[in-house]
């Protein structure tokens, strides 16, 4: 097909063509003709000499984009025998899911109470660290409950003041604290052990549920900026560039609760961390699948995912060779399972696309970017965030699927 037969039928899909007798009247294209007046280009379709009065059939004598757009439409609307015929239309229909409205609207009209009897709920089971000297510090669990709610309120330390003041009223917190011991409980190390721990805990209500999973990885911009002595001496356009901090997660696919969390500066490969995301998932859930993109294929990461009795979705790379790993027998059937089940396996693999939503979820409900200005503080409130976003998913399943969460059974029993 030469360029002027692709025009034609671009000109029938998307123009409409009139018909007079024997004369067929085709758009024009030109801006030109449109300046001179002249909208339309007259084809008389004939099978041995079609006639158009364009200047590219007048003038060279060629078979015109016009000449091809009317065959092209009098193809398409009748036989030969010149009876109309019934043009079969495929339409791909995308696939829509509804909305348990009622369960939604409780879920978010009561969400906030029910995050903090939640949240309430899951520090109760975290135990005082010791302390050997200093003043005596508040209490480890409140401090926790005040760190997260305020994050997942979204508002400064100073104006979050308000919501705790009516927790403590509630009785969720025995003091209120000064706003300046919020910032200085994230900026603890000894907090981020517990947060990843809470995490954990927080998605074991959805054990029954989930089964598939996914990994991936995003960045969470903070309020600092590249240093000048690395700008001045490397590259100048690195003044206007926020330093990051990297969070790598394993979520459900089916609530987009996370199972797992590993938080990294924002250099990090994403491959290296996903050995420690599934046996972190595997110690609390029987996992059946894990999707994970490119980035993440490796025969390692392949193996780690099969001694857990579940099935990688991993697609290869155009470049990958098994004959190059002709001695490592995992990645020659992984190889050989992903071209000869193409259609199974991405149907498997976009699974991976519940990640994405995932952290589409905790940005969007508790912001891209963190506050906080030093290392630790970042890393804790990222984690703050995804432990948010647990309880969120929580809230939610308790009144789509009629969850009840308990925290801490095993210890309580």
């Amino acid at each position: 097909m030469d360029a002027r037969e692709q025009r034609g039928l671009e000109i029938a899909d998307n123009a409409k063509l009139q018909r007079s007798g024997d004369r067929w009247f085709v758009p024009s294209q030109s801006k030109r003709t449109h300046m001179a007046g002249n909208s339309y280009y007259t084809v008389k379709p004939d099978v041995s000499n079609p006639k158009c009065d364009c200047p590219d059939h007048e003038m060279r004598g060629l078979k015109c984009k016009h000449i091809y757009a009317v065959e092209y439409t009098i193809r398409r609307e009748f036989t030969d025998d010149g009876e109309t015929q019934t043009v079969k239309e495929t339409v791909t229909v995308k696939k829509t899911y509804s909305q348990e409205w009622t369960a939604y609207n409780q879920a978010q009209t009561l969400e906030k109470d029910q995050f903090q009897v939640l949240l309430r709920e899951l520090c109760n089971g975290i135990g005082e660290p010791s302390q050997k000297n200093g003043r005596p510090r508040l209490p480890f669990d409140e401090m926790i409950f005040a760190t997260t709610f305020k994050v997942y309120s979204t508002v400064s330390q100073r104006r979050f003041m308000s919501d705790l003041r009516s927790a403590h009223a509630k009785g969720y917190i025995s003091k209120v604290p000064h706003f300046n011991s919020i910032s200085n409980y994230l900026d603890s190390e000894v907090l981020t052990p517990y947060l990843k721990m809470l995490i954990e805990e927080s998605s074991l209500p959805l054990q029954a549920i989930e089964s598939d999973f996914a990994v991936d990885s995003s960045g969470f911009s903070t309020s600092r900026f590249v240093q000048w002595v690395q700008a001045k001496h490397h590259d100048p356009k690195l003044l206007t560039a926020r330093q990051w901090v990297k969070v790598h997660l394993m979520c459900g696919v089916k609530t987009n609760v996370v199972t797992a969390v590993e938080i990294t500066d924002r250099f990090s490969g994403d491959s290296p961390q996903f050995k420690g995301l599934v046996e972190t998932t595997a110690q609390n859930f029987t996992m059946a699948q894990v999707s994970a993109d490119k980035a993440y294929l490796s025969a390692a990461n392949l193996q780690t995912v099969l001694d857990h009795n579940a099935m990688p979705f991993i697609p290869f790379k155009s470049n990958s060779d098994p004959a190059k790993k002709s001695k490592n027998t995992t990645w020659r059937r992984m190889y050989h399972y992903f071209c000869y089940n193409q259609e199974y396996f991405m149907r498997s693999y976009h699974k991976r696309s519940n990640v994405e939503t995932t952290f589409s979820m905790i940005k969007a409900k508790f912001g891209d970017a963190l506050r906080s200005k030093t290392e630790t503080a970042q890393i804790n409130e990222a984690l703050c965030k995804i432990l948010a976003h647990n309880l969120c998913c929580l809230i939610q399943s308790m009144f789509e699927l009629n969850l009840k969460p308990e925290f801490w059974s095993s210890e309580l029993a």
